[in-house]
């Protein structure tokens, strides 16, 4: 049996490799998406103060610690049975708003953006940040930079620090701002919307524009028909900070919502022995093994998946873009086995690229409305905790999926158990169907396997924007290490095994 290995897969946080193995014939057998690394917060965060979890798990990554510091804020506030006032709410929001522009332009330009702006062809050591400024312009580059400049300077402003923020703490924050940073925030985030406008017309120039790139996104290698998850607000709009979790399916039926304090009736996690992330189903359909379908448990949770289990965008200029999203992509409404019409639902995970610049502008708008609030500088940002501390809840959608923080405290607010379900570990399964579907695709007997044919496997994953190193703990918390010294040639000398 021939063994293809891509080690390491580029383009992502984190660490992992991608295992193909082909049959006699040249055709795939089989195909692994492995995660070798281990990080175990779930483990030394146990004995700490539950206080002190929104500094202690934003360090998990530097690419989205807002991300994690947010959802464990969110879950302290719920161990200690405490609402943050208004302001400090709506100021931890429009941090998160912040963050999401300079997350999603990231991934566009930096990580996913490379493949459609140079080629998936393209030599590799120009599918990449600097050749997609070399083709586009220094202007533009310069452009993505001063997003990611304004996205940090109001993570600092709320949250204390550029990278890593400090100030939530249960029930609300530790600082507030100023009119004269509100003003400066608001200016900023009027910035930020033209940028993201301009992005999405990029997009359609270079992408939508070029039809090879659309029969891409809209053929069958990259399609796949699961469940999706995503955070609503009361009006089922898309929501990043706060609401409930919307689940729809393949149909576009809404199968139900939950409160994230009620994710554990929804929600299940089984193991593999080949990986030390976690595979998560929904526990009312059952795990039926990697497989698509209304049958199959496996569920995802992206950009696309929040547009598709919403109804609509909570912003003007967000929702003409969500409404042509669907309107190109799905030819005619749906419908129930009734006849009734259904949610317009799209597959096609290529697809999500577009999904996160929509939700760009959308957090780029909402970040104005956030700065404008008459409410937003109120020094009103702290309830002090009063009752004893149990367990809670926090749950925010990453920019790469629903994340769930759940703590277990004893009296005095220690921990005694933590469990994560973070943004890539929900996509764990539809990551893995997906990279062997266009494996299947693309390598068939007598097809000679090139560089720029395994970059189109590894574009396969890139949509789901993989943040693997918040994502992966192993039961029962041990890791195996493996060490290959190797000579000036490259040739191994000795393995060392533990």
């Amino acid at each position: 049996m021939t063994r293809i290995t891509i080690d390491p897969i580029t383009r992502l946080e984190g660490h992992g490799k991608i295992e193909i193995f082909l049959d006699e014939e040249g055709n795939v057998a089989n195909s692994y998406f492995q995660i070798p690394e281990l990080r175990g917060f779930e483990r030394f965060c146990v004995g700490r103060p539950v206080e002190e979890m929104p500094l202690l798990t934003s360090r998990i990554c530097g690419v989205c610690p807002e991300a994690h510091h947010m959802a464990a804020a969110k879950a302290a506030d719920a161990v200690y049975h405490v609402d943050p006032p208004p302001a400090a709410k709506k100021l931890r929001e429009l941090l998160y708003s912040a963050f999401y522009v300079t997350d999603h332009a990231t991934h566009f330009y930096a990580l996913g953006g490379p493949d459609f702006v140079m080629g998936p062809d393209a030599p590799v050591a120009e599918r990449n940040i600097l050749g997609v400024i070399h083709k586009v312009g220094l202007e533009i580059g310069g452009k993505v930079i001063q997003a990611r400049k304004y996205g940090h300077a109001v993570v600092e402003m709320i949250g204390g620090r550029k990278v890593h923020p400090c100030t939530s703490i249960p029930g609300g924050l530790t600082k507030g701002i100023t009119e004269e940073q509100r003003q400066e925030i608001e200016k900023m985030g009027r910035w930020a919307v033209e940028f993201a406008r301009f992005t999405l017309k990029l997009f359609d120039d270079i992408v939508l524009g070029n039809k090879a790139y659309l029969d891409l996104i809209l053929g069958d290698i990259y399609t796949h028909r699961t469940y999706y998850i995503g955070m609503v607000d009361g009006d089922n709009r898309v929501n990043f900070y706060d609401g409930t979790i919307s689940v729809v399916a393949p149909d576009g039926e809404r199968v139900g919502k939950y409160h994230p304090s009620e994710y554990t009736d929804w929600i299940a996690e089984r193991v593999e022995p080949w990986s030390y992330l976690k595979f998560p189903y929904l526990k009312k359909v059952g795990w039926k093994g990697f497989e698509d379908g209304k049958d199959s448990g496996v569920y995802c949770a992206t950009p696309l998946s929040r547009l598709n289990a919403a109804d609509r965008m909570a912003t003007p200029l967000a929702q003409e873009e969500y409404e042509r999203f669907y309107n190109t992509l799905v030819d005619e409404q749906p419908r129930s086995p009734d006849g009734a019409p259904t949610r317009k639902v799209v597959h096609q995970r290529l697809a999500t690229h577009w999904a996160r610049l929509v939700e760009l502008l959308y957090a780029a708008e909402r970040w104005v409305e956030l700065a404008t609030d008459p409410e937003i500088t109120s020094d009103r940002i702290h309830a002090v905790p009063t009752e004893k501390p149990i367990e809670g809840v926090g749950c925010v959608e990453a920019p790469r999926g629903t994340l769930t923080h759940h703590y277990w405290t004893d009296e005095r607010g220690l921990l005694t158990r933590v469990n994560l379900i973070v943004g890539t570990t929900n996509n764990y399964a539809p990551i893995s169907m997906s990279i062997k579907k266009a494996a299947e695709s693309l390598i068939r007997s007598g097809t000679v396997v090139t560089e720029g044919l395994l970059n189109q496997v590894e574009m396969a994953f890139r949509a789901y924007d993989p943040c693997l190193g918040c994502a992966t703990h192993s039961l029962p918390g041990q890791m195996p290490l493996e060490v290959t010294i190797r000579d000036a040639q490259g040739q191994p000398v000795r393995v060392l095994r533990r």
